[in-house]
């Protein structure tokens, strides 16, 4: 099991992700892609403090944003992402969400909930 706190995301996953970019789409995945990482808490700040963060590291702010809820009960949570342009294969994409879930974990945020890819300028 992973040492990483909170980690989900399988390196086997991302080799299937991979994959069916590859099959499905006529994006070159082998160079530079727009990735976009999400992050969740219940608290608005929290993720404000957290994007500052990562925006000295060299992410972009996109946005914070109030999830749609099941049941107006239903507690709130607030997604940050952010985005970089960026290289990777399923091995270097796995290290930068091992990067991110330790963030994560070492910030108190809720979780890190992983990633989009598309290709850059769209």
């Amino acid at each position: 099991m992973s040492d990483i706190p909170g980690k989900i995301i399988t390196i086997e996953q991302l080799d299937q992700m991979f994959e069916n970019i590859r099959e499905n789409t006529d994006w070159d995945i082998s160079g530079d892609m727009l990735w976009g990482y999400f992050f969740t808490h219940h608290e608005p700040t929290k993720l404000e403090e957290a994007n500052n963060a990562l925006v000295e590291k060299g992410y972009r702010f996109v946005d914070i944003f109030l999830s749609d809820k099941d049941e107006p009960k239903d507690p709130d949570m607030f997604w940050l992402h952010v985005e970089r342009i960026e290289t990777h294969t399923s091995a270097t994409l796995d290290e930068r969400n091992d990067e991110l879930y330790k963030f994560a974990h070492e910030f108190g945020l809720d979780s890190y909930d992983g990633m989009d890819v598309g290709p850059v300028g769209n």
